[in-house]
Formats: C-alpha cells, structure tokens, sequence
C-alpha cells in the first residue's frame, strides 16, 4: 500500500510531520481529516524519494511534460492577480476558482482550472490543488500560497506572487528582446551565405571551366566549399538539427548542466545579463518568501530550487548549510564567495536594522536597472559588430568569386601592351 508524507496542524496549533498508508491521496486525505487534524501538505512518499533520483530518460520525459503542460506566463499572472483580488473581496477559494473557470479563454489551462476547482471540492487545500500540477506551477508558487494559507494572509501572497510574475516576464522580455536581433541576422546571413554559396558560385564555376582559366586559391576554397554544400546540403541540414538535439540533451545531464552554465557566466557580452538577472531573482525571491513569513532556512530551499544556474543554486545550498549551523545570511552568502559586495552590503544591513525583506527588494531594483543598462549598451554595441560581420562574409565571397576575372582583366590587358 501506498505511503504519503504529512504535514499537519492539531487543535493546539502544533504541527507534527509523518507517514500514512492509504490506497491513494484522497483516501490518505480523509483519513487524517476524520482524526481531526488540519492538514497543511501531504504527498506521495514514493512518488517524492524517486523524483529525488532522476536518470537521463527521466529528465527528457519531465522535459517533455513540462513542454506540454506548461502555460503563458502572462495567462498565470492574470489568473494569480484576479485570485488575490477575488479572496481579498471575500470570496471562496472555490467561487473564486468558479470564476476565473468561467472566465478563462486558455483551453489547456482552462483544463488545469477546472480541476484545481474539482479537487478544492474534494476538500484540498488550493496549495495541495495546485501541487498536483507541477508543470504549470513552480514549487515557489506553491510555498507562498502555502504560507498564506497557514497565516491567514492568502490574498497578499497572492498579490505578491502576481506582481514577482510580472517581473520575471518583465526580464524575460528584457533578455528575448536583448537575443532576438543577433539571432534574426545570424539567421539571415546563413540563409544568404548558402544561397551564394549552393546556387551562385556554381553558375560562375561553369565559367570558370569555359574560360579554362587557372583559379586563384581563394576561388578554389570557395569552389570547393560550394561543391560540399551542394552535394549534402540536406545533410548538413539534418546533422544541425541533430545536434542542437544532442546539445539539449546534453544540458539535461548534471555534466552538460554545469558546462553550459559555466560558459553562460564567462561568455562575453552575455555574462553580465545572466549575472545581473540572476541576482535579481535571488533577491526578489528571498526577499518576498521573508516578507511572507516563511522561515529562512525554507526560503533558502525555495530559492535553490528556482534558480537558473548550478553553480548559484551550489552556492545557495552552501549558504543555507551556513545558515543552519548558525552563521547569519550575510556571512552565509559571503563564504561562498560566489555574491557581489553590493548584495553582502546590503544583506548585512538588513539584519541590522531587521529589514531584511525591504533591504532585499532594494538590491532586487539595483540589479534590475544593472540589467537594463547592460542590455541597452549590449543592443548598442552589438549592432555595428553585426553589420561588420555581414560585410566580412558576403564582400569575402563577392570577392572571391570575382577575383578570376580581375586576374584574367590584367592578363588580357598585359598581352595588349
């Protein structure tokens, strides 16, 4: 029979942590409710210790999953703010959810919706709803709603939540828009270097062979090269595809992870934005889970699981260890040596003056605008380099192929004098 961990709430407003064996959730749910027990989370144990011991094949299936479940951040966010102003109203959790069933345009997450609102009939709690979708909401987003049910200040973490959605849309934004025009042109000039290079230059090959004459080495290269890529274009196509395949398989390994990560935070150009946008997440989330209530050593948790990057959620898992052998968060942070001064600045005056949240969220702003300000001066810099890049191809290869007649324009013109 199954076993489920729990975490309850008796009448004295105690909480107790344990196992129980049931058939299945619901059934584990009933029988702590008929002992009279608030429950605040129950999940499956097994369910809970394999997902701790992940192989390859489990990492592409849980990649494919959350593909599949994921939904809009944007439809998240107004599902999120439209709940907060709904509970603060006085509604239920389940007229609430009624509503916004009614409401929502979103076909897959009208689906996530309705059973939300199907087990919150069942006697869930919206936390423990919620968890039953893993691909559509984070383990933060549970945590908060989680605390705000036990603190009785749902709609404020809902509220906060909304407004954190927001700015992680917000940055994703900032960063597509920051990607989008290197890559559209990289894009372009491959298109174009193919089509000279698989169509031009063999019409000019032909040419070159009527004339009979002796080709300069750099058309030879270029000859050479336009043979290749005629001949196994749909190869060479093939052999990209597969292996952005393999390298995103690759990045699902703990190795692979590591190695790209790395390169995301020594990469010119790019590795202030990865920089500056994850110590801005790491401050925006901690700072809100505080603010909430929940314990540090569990925001710590939290935050680990949130961050993008291994090396800063290594980081995050030796600070908590830090924290729980007594060390305060700002010394935590500076032993692992991995967080700017500004932040250990501002951590340590947090706790100095117990405003560790306030301090947090003012940090959270100054790597924003960090951030926008190396995105403004990454667009404004990239540009020309782009434009120069294009002119070295595209005038190498016209050059190239017109480097036979120059030659032959100077012989012709020799045997006249």
């Amino acid at each position: 029979m199954p076993s489920f961990s729990y975490l309850i709430k008796d009448s004295k407003g105690n909480k107790h942590e344990g196992t129980i064996s049931a058939t299945n959730l619901d059934a584990a749910l009933n029988k702590l409710r008929e002992a009279g027990q608030t429950v605040i989370t129950i999940v499956d144990a097994g369910k809970a210790e394999a997902g701790r011991r992940k192989t390859l094949i489990d990492e592409i299936v849980l990649y494919i999953h959350k593909l599949r479940a994921a939904v809009p951040l944007g439809t998240l966010v107004f599902f999120t703010r439209q709940l907060s102003t709904m509970v603060s109203a006085g509604l239920t959790i389940e007229k609430s959810l009624n509503n916004l069933l009614y409401e929502e345009t979103q076909k897959k997450f009208k689906r996530v919706v309705a059973q939300l609102l199907n087990d919150v009939k069942k006697g869930f709690s919206l936390s423990d709803a919620l968890d039953r979708h893993p691909g559509v909401f984070s383990p933060l987003y549970i945590a908060l709603v989680r605390s705000g049910e036990v603190s009785g200040s749902l709609y404020g973490v809902l509220g906060e939540m909304a407004d954190y959605l927001e700015f992680i849309q917000d940055t994703r934004r900032k960063i597509v828009s920051a990607v989008m025009y290197p890559t559209l042109v990289a894009v372009i000039l491959t298109f174009v270097t193919i089509i000279l290079v698989g169509y031009v230059v063999p019409q000019f090959e032909a040419v070159y062979t009527r004339f009979g004459a002796a080709l300069p080495i750099p058309t030879q290269i270029l000859i050479q090269v336009s043979d290749i890529v005629g001949g196994n274009i749909l190869t060479a196509l093939l052999a990209a595809v597969g292996a952005i395949i393999l390298l995103k398989i690759g990045t699902l390994t703990d190795t692979g992870r590591k190695i790209a990560d790395r390169i995301k935070l020594t990469m010119p150009l790019f590795k202030h934005i990865v920089m500056n946008s994850l110590m801005s997440k790491f401050c925006r989330t901690l700072g809100m889970l505080l603010s909430a209530g929940v314990p540090v050593v569990d925001s710590m948790n939290l935050v680990y699981r949130v961050m993008d990057n291994v090396h800063y959620k290594a980081a995050v898992r030796q600070a908590n260890g830090l924290i729980r052998d007594g060390y305060s968060i700002a010394a935590s942070l500076k032993k692992t040596e991995a967080f700017p001064n500004t932040l250990l600045s501002l951590a340590a005056t947090g706790e100095e003056t117990g405003d560790m949240d306030k301090m947090l969220s003012k940090a959270a702003t100054f790597y924003d605008k960090q951030l926008e300000a190396v995105i403004m001066r990454m667009t404004s810099l990239i540009e020309p380099l782009l434009i120069i890049l294009i002119a070295i191809v595209i005038g190498a290869i016209i050059i190239a192929i017109y480097l036979p007649f120059f030659k032959m324009g100077l012989t012709f013109r020799k045997g006249l004098t």
